[in-house]
């Protein structure tokens, strides 16, 4: 075998050096796309999956790049400002309960959907989405996103299961809830709370004149029927409570109308899907079904008496479900679960942990104030402007409303509403600093990486 002679090693050694380099340099220059995939990696890779961790993996080379790019830049992530403080707390706290059961999978996994990601997308998004063109992408996704959740949706609606991908959705042996539309999460609650914030979003769209014509006419019929597909009550309430409330109090003529007529298409959507499933009687079912009801008021009434009982720092999980086997009466289950979000908190880490997270909600909800000038972001019409600050206690409310009938351990559904709270409070400390818009992306268009 004839050996290379010393310029082909060269020229092997520099491509060696060289294209490392450059993909290095790709990935700290290009945050945005980074983000989003890893985005798409936690809608497709929902928790019974086992795909070699591709969310984690995801998340952590997002974070690292993140990292290394704001290092280059001498930038600062801000963890002790608004909305950091009360997230860390919790993170610790997680992660001391963790440390203290470290052979137990889940509660490492729930560390990782129900706080981790939450803190990393909202300090993350906030350094990524600095400017029109990024915040802009991110606005794309989330119409993609919809427009693919609504559609699984209303083809499980219809029975078109052939339609349906990837095909694990359909696989009866994951998740929960395989008799409803689920999608890529595996579960309707995280599937309805999803479709319901990203309609949220792309209803802004359409009050800016962002949102295409046939894409606007697409999500007005097709929405309703998705969101009516999750039969899920708590679900349905919250679209119905937040759409109406926009109908009411919305400052846009646009929002008010688009309001008013997707809820007539909803109330239509509904009669003939009722009809429709007379036969399986699905949707007249999940109205009259009690049973859900009166399992989560005892659970509820379960877990206060656990909170009285060690109010202070609470309970592990493993003490936590002898405590319940003992309390909960006329239900045997193989393992008992929380279904309010508030209650599961209490329960867990005591005052301190619901303190902590009442905290954090005030704090996202105070994003919503306008206390600085945003003529910068209206005048170009663009994704967050001050508009855009009428519909965040919206969101904060479907979140919110639903976290009392579940626990929100559904990463997807975390890593928007953080990763949105991230770009309001960056967008606030630019703005309150007067850090110059033009001047930003003046530098971020300048920026280079050097190579070595």
């Amino acid at each position: 075998m004839a050996t290379p002679t010393p310029v082909a090693a060269r020229g092997l050694a520099a491509t060696a050096v060289a294209v490392p380099s450059r993909l290095f340099h790709a990935f700290v220059s290009h945050p945005t796309v980074l983000f989003l995939v890893a985005f798409t990696a936690i809608l497709f890779r929902p928790p019974d999956l086992q795909l070699y961790e591709i969310d984690r993996i995801a998340v952590i080379a997002l974070t690292y790049f993140v990292v290394v790019r704001a290092l280059v830049r001498r930038q600062s992530f801000r963890i002790l400002g608004t909305v950091s403080l009360p997230l860390l707390g919790l993170v610790a706290l997680a992660l001391c309960r963790a440390v203290n059961q470290p052979y137990d999978a889940q509660n490492w996994s729930v560390l990782a959907a129900k706080w981790m990601v939450p803190f990393l997308f909202f300090h993350i998004a906030g350094q990524v989405f600095a400017n029109q063109a990024s915040l802009r992408k991110f606005e794309i996704f989330c119409w993609i996103a919809l427009a693919y959740l609504s559609l699984i949706a209303v083809f499980f609606l219809l029975g078109w299961k052939s339609l349906i991908l990837p095909r694990f959705i359909l696989d009866e042996s994951l998740g929960i809830h395989a008799d409803r539309a689920r999608g890529p999460f595996l579960q309707a609650v995280a599937n309805g709370v999803a479709l319901t914030l990203l309609a949220l979003i792309a209803l802004d769209s359409f009050r800016r004149r962002k949102l295409p014509k046939w894409l606007g006419t697409f999500f007005f019929i097709l929405l309703p029927f998705a969101i009516l597909a999750t039969k899920t009550r708590a679900v349905w309430l919250s679209f119905a409570l937040s759409i109406s409330a926009l109908a009411v109090v919305s400052n846009a003529r646009r929002v008010r109308r688009a309001s008013i007529a997707g809820l007539i298409v909803a109330a239509v959507g509904l009669s003939i899907a009722v009809a429709i499933t007379q036969d399986d009687r699905g949707f007249s079912d999940r109205f009259a079904e009690s049973s859900p009801v009166e399992f989560r008021m005892a659970m509820d009434r379960a877990g206060w008496e656990l909170f009285q009982e060690r109010p202070l720092f609470g309970w592990s999980a493993a003490e936590a479900q002898l405590a319940l086997e003992r309390t909960v009466e006329g239900f045997h289950e193989e393992v008992f679960y929380f279904h309010n979000t508030f209650v599961e908190v209490a329960v867990s880490y005591g005052c301190v942990g619901l303190g902590l997270y009442l905290w954090l909600l005030i704090d996202m909800l105070l994003l919503a104030r306008q206390r600085f000038s945003f003529e910068m972001y209206s005048r170009a019409g663009g994704f967050l402007d001050a508009g855009f600050r009428s519909f965040w206690p919206m969101l904060l409310f479907v979140y919110t409303l639903n976290a009392c009938f579940v626990v929100m351990n559904y990463q997807f559904v975390n890593g928007l509403v953080f990763a949105l709270a991230g770009m309001l409070a960056a967008q606030d400390y630019r703005l309150k600093h007067g850090v110059n818009q033009s001047v930003a992306l003046a530098q971020v268009s300048s920026w280079s990486f050097q190579q070595t």
